[in-house]
């Protein structure tokens, strides 16, 4: 009797495991979709921050990060996956903007050095 507990335990067990899935990863953001609308000079300018519908980033939390000033601000998509114009951000021109989106179960950045408008594909940060 106590092998037959022990068999069922073991097949629950295989049966449980075999129903979980594992995730696709989400792409990163992509720099060609991203726009930035820069304001100001110097140390007062600032950019807000908009990207297309994306069902990947759906349900998430857009983080920007300006990587040389050490600030940033953190908002939630809409529910087709777009975002903004997001609140300022303190940037300028040339500054490296880490751009993440986070879902409940995975996070994926991008990091771009920051121009007005439609970013590059092409200038991305140096690590």
């Amino acid at each position: 009797m106590r092998c037959l507990a022990i068999a069922g335990v073991v097949v629950a067990g295989l049966s449980f495991g075999g129903c979980i899935t594992p995730s696709i990863p989400i792409p990163p953001p992509d720099p060609g979709l991203m726009t930035f609308a820069v304001t100001g000079d110097g140390a007062t300018s600032s950019a807000t921050f908009t990207y297309p519908a994306d069902p990947n980033y759906q349900n998430s939390i857009l983080f920007l990060y300006n990587r040389d000033r050490g600030l940033g601000i953190i908002e939630a998509t809409r529910p087709d996956g777009s975002v903004g114009p997001t609140r300022p951000l303190s940037a300028a021109i040339g500054e490296q903007i880490v751009v993440t989106f986070q879902r409940e179960d995975q996070t994926i950045s991008t990091c771009i050095r920051l121009r007005n408008g439609q970013q590059s594909a092409t200038d991305y940060c140096n690590f």
